[in-house]
């Protein structure tokens, strides 16, 4: 089984950038695709972004499209969530999770009847204003 560790979290002021990154171990890295997740105090754990096992396909949520890229680099075993334009309310835990299929990471914080193979430990994001 992959384990996923991120890192990259910290403090930022609002307006600013972050690179987070999620570095996986254990079983073949790229048959999993992977997605980025957030979790705000006494909020629902929700999703940000998605991208295939081959980096090809990435998916994101309306609330960070433009402003956040997702990517990922097979040859490190890395996935990439660069966030730009950060808001003081996207203060959360960061987590990255990995599946075999794109959809089910996708769908994953809507559908309680699924899981991921994975998650990671989580970062955390803080950001002032």
């Amino acid at each position: 089984q992959v384990q996923l560790v991120e890192s990259g979290g910290g403090l930022v002021q609002a307006g600013g950038s972050l690179r987070l990154s999620c570095a996986a171990s254990g079983r073949t890295f790229s048959n999993y695709a992977v997605g980025w997740f957030r979790q705000a105090p006494g909020k629902e754990r929700e999703f940000l972004a998605a991208i295939n096992r081959g980096g090809g396909s990435q998916y994101y949520a309306d609330s960070v499209q433009g402003r956040f890229t997702i990517s990922r680099d097979n040859a490190k075993n890395t996935v990439y969530l660069q966030m730009n334009s950060l808001k003081p309310e996207t203060t959360a835990v960061y987590y990255c999770g990995a599946d075999p299929p794109l959809h089910t990471l996708v769908v994953v914080t809507t559908d309680k009847r699924k899981d991921l193979e994975v998650w990671g430990q989580g970062t955390l994001v803080t950001v002032s204003s």
